[in-house]
């Protein structure tokens, strides 16, 4: 028997079901399920930093989009903030490394 203990993806428990296993689980409440996708973007940001691929910038993808959705906040609103935040002070493109200011 292994422990997880942890936030995953809603068809994870039937994924293993259907491998023959048994998955032991429930439903979290709301304020849990905020502090687990807080925990659980830290655990996807530390995968991405490691393998740097697709899939794991997709993970972290997703679960911006769920603590936004649980915050209260539409993905619409989440663009529109990330917008108008590159307008008025840019994006990241230009690759500047701000040293000092004196």
């Amino acid at each position: 028997m292994k422990k997880y203990n942890k936030l995953v993806r809603d068809k994870i428990p039937e994924i293993i079901e259907q491998d023959g296993r048994k998955v032991v689980c429930h439903v979290l409440s709301e304020e849990e399920y905020v502090a687990e996708l807080d925990k659980k973007l830290s655990e996807e940001v530390n995968e991405y930093k490691e393998d740097k691929n697709l899939e794991e910038m997709a993970d972290v993808l997703e679960v911006l989009y769920s603590i936004c959705q649980a915050r209260g906040y539409t993905i619409k609103e989440l663009e529109a903030k990330r917008k108008e935040k590159a307008d008025a002070r840019g994006g990241f493109q230009e690759k500047i490394f701000l040293e000092y200011v004196e």
